[in-house]
């Protein structure tokens, strides 16, 4: 790896697209080392180890506010691995909680599968039915902005 790149190879290197680099810059995620009298931008190793920080973080589920608030504490000499553990303990919490929503959400639909029968006419479809009455038919409630099953089968 050449030790100063421009935005296109660091975008290639990381498997992202330029556009995607200059907005981590607008949102002062990522910046150039230096420029060239041609305006173009130049990376240093350290910036395209951020991009790839960046990248897996992503990855995990945590949002770009998150990724700073982390890259904060990467840069802070009075942060601790607990700081760190206490934010990805938070985003454990919020990924089991989405797990558990989409379960309600698979079950849901499975009861609402179980309920057609392939040969009627779409006007009896108790499928179709249930999206027009979400709280009886459907199974399906909304409380606190979550999704839950409203019916055991």
């Amino acid at each position: 790896m050449p030790t100063q790149l421009t935005i296109g190879q660091l975008a290639k290197d990381a498997g992202v697209h330029i556009e995607t680099i200059r907005y981590y810059e607008r949102r002062h995620i990522l910046v150039p080392t230096s420029r060239l009298p041609s305006g173009y931008r130049l990376y240093n190793r350290e910036a395209a180890r951020r991009l790839h920080f960046i990248k897996n973080a992503q990855a995990l589920g945590f949002t770009l506010h998150e990724i700073e608030e982390l890259l904060n504490l990467r840069a802070s000499s009075k942060a601790r691995c607990g700081d760190v553990q206490r934010r990805a303990e938070t985003k454990l919490k919020h990924v089991e909680a989405k797990a558990r929503d989409l379960q309600s959400l698979a079950a849901a639909l499975r009861r609402l599968i179980r309920l057609c029968r392939a040969g009627q006419p779409t006007e009896q479809c108790p499928l179709l039915t249930s999206l027009e009455n979400e709280d009886k038919a459907s199974g399906r409630c909304r409380q606190k902005g979550r999704v839950r099953a409203a019916i055991d089968q």
